[in-house]
């Protein structure tokens, strides 16, 4: 599943004729615009997309301007596709990492190249599968997003203060994030402190840190508000969080136990 059988680098083109492939293949534009050609239908596409074309599926590839790609042969793909389809990467480019590496480990000599490629198929796969599910945001609401995610940490970040530095109205800003991610620009900056301070909690028997401690790395100065938002959201106090997951995943997993035996007895 998910073998990648070939890679390849256009420098830039402008034309690729008609042809089709025995396996799937996937081009990830990092340069320039264009347009693939398929029988009945077409696909534009510009730098930052993947344009997805299932087996023996004849096609062209055309550009006024010019294009380059890095394009990915795979066989048996876990996707539900079954036409073509264009997935475009996010604002963090992922997507184009993984392409890249794949390029690169597919031409190597490495002992583990193999191994490698088995990883970054399975990675390439499951972004797409992800991104394909995913509403496609507007800019400024991943400018917003990004810009939480990398200072969720810190204490004195003014989310109100950011979002009144952007060219749009205050308003509208908070009432489009909501609209494409399904809660307030300051919801999300309190559900992803709450949600990374989760998972130190359960780290924090290994790691030696507080309550305070992981407070404070989350973003929260005062442990008290800290524990108080945080029970409010997970129905526990931060102290008995760890205790309380642990007993959540045992019954999930003797709930999982019981319904193999389930099906293996039927």
């Amino acid at each position: 599943m998910n073998d990648i059988v070939y890679v390849g680098r256009h420098s830039l083109m402008h034309n690729v004729s008609r042809h089709a492939h025995e396996s799937w293949e996937f081009v990830y534009c990092t340069y320039g615009t264009g347009t693939f050609v398929f029988d009945g239908s077409s696909i534009s596409y510009k730098c930052g997309d993947v344009v997805i074309i299932p087996p023996m599926v004849p096609h062209s590839n055309a550009s006024e301007g010019g294009f380059r790609n890095i394009h990915v042969n795979m066989t048996s793909p876990r996707l539900t596709l079954k036409k073509p389809a264009l997935i475009s990467d996010d604002s963090n480019h992922f997507l184009l990492d993984a392409f890249s590496a794949v390029c690169f480990h597919f031409y190597s000599d490495r002992k583990q190249r193999i191994a490698l490629l088995s990883i970054y198929g399975d990675l390439i796969c499951c972004y797409l599968a992800a991104y394909q599910t995913v509403q496609q945001r507007s800019a400024v609401v991943e400018r917003i997003e990004n810009d939480i995610i990398a200072n969720y940490a810190d204490c004195d970040y003014e989310l109100d203060t950011y979002l009144r530095s952007l060219p749009f109205s205050y308003d509208y800003l908070r009432k489009l994030f909501q609209k494409e991610l399904g809660v307030t620009p300051h919801k999300y900056l309190t559900d992803k402190r709450l949600q990374i301070a989760a998972e130190a909690l359960v780290n924090a028997e290994n790691s030696g840190s507080t309550i305070a401690d992981i407070a404070l790395m989350c973003g929260f100065r005062d442990p008290l508000y800290f524990s108080k938002l945080f029970k409010k959201e997970y129905g526990v106090a931060p102290s008995f969080y760890p205790k309380a997951r642990q007993q959540a995943d045992n019954q999930q997993s003797r709930n999982a136990g019981s319904v193999r035996i389930a099906v293996e007895d039927a």
